[in-house]
């Protein structure tokens, strides 16, 4: 199994992940944000990864810290436990309904990190989340795995929906993206020679 151990350490947070690609989506998740939490158990059990999160931030501060934070400590692990990239799709996207709501995720593992959020949420929070930070979250998620990423809501009313559905449709991608290609096997999938 492809696995990775990240150990982020700043002034403003204390962050701990462990990913396993082929897993079976299990999680233990502790970021202080329940819904954020939430969010990354729905991330491990659509992406089929194994993951363990411990956050600890300075959440008395802001949210913002331990949301950006964990968005790239959760990419490192990505990039880390994928190693030089070799045999994998390298690309993937997902279209997922949630009742009322259709969301879309893409990503390319290309080696440059780029993000574009797209929610349509119209409310401060979901549940005790900032609801602006999932941007900030996604954006480290792209840093850290130095991956493009694009999430977009088509249309729905709930923004819980909105957000989860994000979440999903971008996990599901993720794992169409990380998995092997029997035909790629041991092949780079960039004609740059790198990623």
């Amino acid at each position: 199994m492809r696995r990775a151990v990240v150990d982020r350490r700043t002034t403003e947070t204390q962050i701990l992940v462990k990913l396993g690609i082929e897993g079976q989506g299990t999680y233990k998740v502790r970021t202080g944000i329940r819904f954020l939490d939430h969010m990354l158990e729905l991330f491990a059990r659509h992406g089929a990864f194994n993951l363990v999160v411990d956050a600890r931030g300075d959440l008395d501060v802001d949210q913002h810290h331990t949301v950006e934070d964990l968005g790239i400590a959760l990419g490192e692990a990505v990039s880390s436990a994928l190693g030089d990239r070799r045999g994998i799709n390298r690309a993937g996207y997902f279209v997922m309904p949630m009742d009322e709501t259709l969301a879309v995720a893409a990503i390319d593992l290309s080696g440059r990190p780029h993000a574009v959020v797209d929610l349509k949420v119209k409310v401060r929070l979901v549940g005790d989340l900032q609801t602006e930070l999932v941007h900030d979250f996604f954006e480290g998620f792209a840093i850290g795995a130095r991956a493009n990423i694009h999430v977009k809501v088509l249309y729905g009313r709930s923004s819980h929906h909105h957000i989860e559905a994000v979440f999903k449709a971008f996990a599901r991608a993720l794992r169409v993206a990380c998995s092997k290609d029997g035909q790629l096997k041991k092949v780079l999938p960039s004609t740059k020679g790198l990623l």
